[in-house]
């Protein structure tokens, strides 16, 4: 792809030119917790790769639309290999009400609040994407056993912001939390910002200026030394509630673009229009801090995009990945999108991931060059195109002959890779294979009768390239209520996508 000519300064900013400085190193140590004048996470993205392996994951699990009449849970899977309980659910936390549909989360406090000794990374926050609720989930006196601490009514944040649908949690560097919408009270699209005191939790009112929500919202990212923040959106949740309909991307009803916004001022400075981007959903700066640079992935146009800072000081954006679509037989269309559903970037800026739900892979390519990624490894776990399935693929740009179905311990994984997770040091990837629960239900139906999976992926770091592990499974088909669907992956010590470093 063609350098811009616009991208000079940004391009030199290498994904291994940076390096902490000295003040920011732990001696003897690279865990904040054994650092008794910081607080939570790590003071730099280099030095969270060298903390601890993990141990224990956090999954909300979603039973709306299974026929399950049961209340959505946080699971706590034990995924330790010395561990006795290894690919264990040990605990569940279900929520006080029916048809949340739990769906991503965030901490309290993070490595943006690295400097604030007073503050620890005890509270997690589970958005409710359809109930508009907000639980805060206590992980600090038991991390294995986590309790509910406090629900936020949909009411109070409807009445407060104007707001509701709430997707994405991020800490903020004053202690506050901030959550992304979707939509107003009845389901209109209003992309705002709902902000939580980080203390007492309770609803304080819009991050966003009075009048100032985007028309869509769904993800966001921000980078206090550019001064920006970027958000990105996904539709009205009255277009995507209960399915997909096609005729709703003709209508424009679904979204194209990102919001670029002043992060002092709270306000949109800038709307950068998507070429080839419909539906961008996760959006991920370069963690370097200095970095003015970035991805999203935009799902029903399976592309990576690549957002910069131009030389003018405003954005851009240039599209740097393609999936090809598969004209297919079989299916609701003739031509199947790969479905890019979910994305993140190693610690060291290094490897760019991302999941094609509908396809069924999961790549990982090299950006050391963000302006053209290489594809460095790839693989196929599960997806709407293997053999033996309803759907036949008669032209493939990218395959010789449709994958086999991936069993994995006797289980036969059903659905795509979706949510996405990776170890601090980059050597493990985790994935789940639920999008969101009326999705499932349309598009793979034998999800929602047989559950989720988690799956782990060996990574090799040094060359590039992906391996699964066959030793690794949890069935979230075998939940004590029935088959689950487990969506997002936390960490106790936060994750690749999780923490923003200032």
């Amino acid at each position: 792809m063609a350098k811009p000519a616009s991208d000079t300064r940004t391009a030199s900013v290498s994904a291994h030119s940076w390096q902490p400085s000295k003040d920011q190193s732990i001696p003897g140590s690279s865990m904040a917790t054994q650092c008794g004048k910081c607080g939570p996470g790590y003071p730099s993205p280099l030095e969270a790769m060298k903390g601890p392996r993990e141990e224990i994951v956090y999954l909300p699990c979603i039973y709306r639309n299974t026929g399950i009449d049961a209340p959505d849970y946080l699971a706590t899977v034990d995924i330790d290999p010395k561990s006795p309980q290894y690919c264990q659910v040990i605990h569940r936390l279900p929520m006080p009400n029916l048809r949340d549909e739990l769906h991503h989360s965030g901490w309290n406090a993070c490595s943006s609040c690295f400097g604030d000794s007073t503050k620890s990374r005890t509270k997690l926050m589970l958005p409710c994407l359809m109930s508009s609720r907000i639980y805060v989930v206590d992980v600090g006196s038991d991390p294995r056993a986590p309790k509910l601490h406090k629900v936020i009514e949909a009411e109070d944040i409807h009445a407060k912001c104007g707001l509701g649908y709430v997707h994405t949690s991020h800490c903020l560097a004053s202690g506050e939390v901030m959550i992304s919408t979707l939509g107003d009270s009845k389901g209109n699209g209003k992309g705002g910002f709902v902000l939580l005191d980080g203390e007492t939790f309770e609803v304080k009112g819009t991050w966003e200026q009075p009048g100032g929500a985007a028309p869509m919202g769904y993800d966001f990212w921000y980078q206090p030394r550019h001064n920006v923040m970027i958000s990105t959106e996904w539709a009205a949740p009255n277009v995507f509630r209960d399915g997909f309909n096609p005729a709703d991307v003709e209508a424009g009803l679904y979204g194209s673009h990102l919001h670029v916004w002043d992060w002092q001022r709270h306000e949109i400075i800038q709307t950068l229009t998507l070429q080839d981007g419909l539906i961008p959903l996760e959006i991920r700066f370069l963690h370097n801090p200095d970095a003015a640079q970035g991805f999203v992935g935009c799902a029903l146009s399976s592309t990576i995009q690549r957002f910069y800072k131009n030389q003018g000081g405003t954005w851009s954006v240039e599209k740097v990945i393609q999936v090809p679509p598969k004209k297919v037989k079989g299916w609701m269309l003739p031509e199947m999108p790969g479905l890019i559903t979910d994305i993140l970037l190693s610690l060291d800026d290094r490897f760019l991931y991302f999941s094609n739900w509908l396809h069924g892979d999961l790549r990982q390519y090299d950006i050391s060059d963000p302006q053209r990624p290489r594809l460095t490894g790839q693989l196929f776990l599960g997806g709407s195109i293997v053999k033996g399935g309803p759907v036949q693929v008669l032209e493939d740009q990218e395959l010789k002959s449709q994958p086999e179905p991936l069993v994995v311990k006797g289980k036969q994984v059903h659905g795509g890779p979706q949510m996405i997770q990776l170890s601090l040091d980059g050597k493990r990837l985790y994935i789940t294979t639920s999008l969101y629960s009326a999705w499932d239900k349309q598009f793979y139906p034998d999800l929602i009768r047989e559950g989720s999976v988690m799956l782990q992926i060996d990574v090799d770091t040094v060359k590039g390239g992906l391996k699964l592990n066959p030793n690794f499974l949890v069935d979230f088909g075998k939940e004590p209520l029935g088959p689950a669907l487990a969506h997002e992956l936390r960490y106790p010590g936060g994750d690749c996508s999780s923490d923003i470093w200032l």
